[in-house]
């Protein structure tokens, strides 16, 4: 079996590498090759920016793959390429998307169902600012999905979307479980924004990885999307107890106004699970149709605890302000 990465060396890359692997699978993986790479020699590499459709036909000549994931696909156009030059060369292509495409619906009632997909999108927001760039983020997986709706109608091309909630995972480039782990052991509060907080889903991901090899070897799920979301949600206090059970830890909390912590650009930084743009999928379909299965939120946070303890990560670059929280803590 032939498997394409595009992308795969960031975050869910290396997990879906080495699941694919395990499964027997003969691995490439295409990126521009700018992110430390790591991957078994085994793997095969190729090298191309992804927006640059003749240069993507270019690096991928005349091979066909019996799996494509996709992890970099932001917008329409992109969506448009990768399917016209894998026409016919493709057995199941996989479309890593964003639970932020419901978000930009507008006051849907949560958690998401899939059906809630359809319908007129929100206006954009001011743009230079922050919510017009998650709108535009949410707009453009969008539009990546409609173009492959099009093409599966077209000419049956091959797709299955994931819908992805926020990831949590060994390998997030973003450092966000770590930011909240170094603040909790130094012993100072993390600030949260005080006020109403949304619901917390997100997903492990290994998870993302074993949903995928889920659709090896059946014709289920073809032209469909799912959301991928682990069963448990909860408040941001119901977390980050759990988070500090898991390191053994006092979890001390200070809330301060949103706008304050935003002004200071404090934000995300702090407290990044605060994000006003946080979706909440309904995992029900990926379950009854594909047999999902998701790994239970006190286990993989003790996983990813051990994993940063074992690593002796440094604090992430979002914790060098940690001085000026702690002052607008009055410590």
């Amino acid at each position: 079996m032939e498997s394409l990465i595009l992308g795969g060396t960031r975050n869910l890359g290396p997990a879906m590498v080495g699941a694919l692997l395990q499964a027997g699978h003969r691995v490439t993986v295409l990126n521009r090759g700018v992110t430390p790479d790591d991957l078994p020699a085994e793997v095969r590499r190729l090298r191309a920016d992804r927006g640059d459709r003749d240069a993507l036909a270019r690096a991928l000549g005349g091979a066909s793959f019996d799996l494509v994931v996709d992890t970099t696909l932001y917008n329409g156009p992109d969506a448009k390429a990768i399917a016209a030059i894998l026409d016919g060369r493709v057995g199941r292509y996989v479309f890593l998307s964003s639970g932020q495409v419901y978000l930009v619906r507008g006051d849907l009632p949560r958690p998401f169902a899939e059906e809630a997909y359809d319908g007129p999108v929100i206006p954009p927001p001011a743009p230079g600012t922050h919510d017009f760039e998650e709108w535009r983020y949410g707009a453009e997986k969008r539009d990546a999905e409609d173009a492959l709706a099009d093409a599966w109608r077209d000419r049956r091309f091959p797709f299955t979307t994931l819908r992805l909630p926020m990831v949590n995972s060994e390998r997030d480039h973003y450092h966000r479980i770590e930011g909240y782990l170094a603040r909790m052991r130094d012993g100072g509060p993390i600030l949260i924004p005080s006020g109403p907080h949304l619901a917390l889903r997100h997903v492990y991901g290994g998870d993302v990885a074993s949903a995928i090899t889920a659709l090896l070897g059946t014709d289920a799920g073809r032209g469909r999307a799912y959301n991928v979301a682990q069963d448990e949600t909860v408040t941001i206090e119901e977390f980050l107890a759990l988070l500090a059970q898991m390191a053994r830890c006092d979890l001390r909390l200070h809330r301060v106004e949103r706008a304050v912590l935003e002004a200071k650009s404090l934000l995300p930084d702090c407290s990044p699970f605060s994000e006003r743009w946080m979706s909440e999928p309904d995992n029900r379909r990926g379950k009854a149709e594909l047999g999902l299965r998701y790994t239970p939120l006190r286990v993989y946070l003790a996983r990813l605890v051990e994993h940063h303890d074992r690593a002796r990560t440094p604090a992430p670059d979002g914790y060098r302000r940690r001085g000026e929280e702690l002052a607008l803590a009055g410590l």
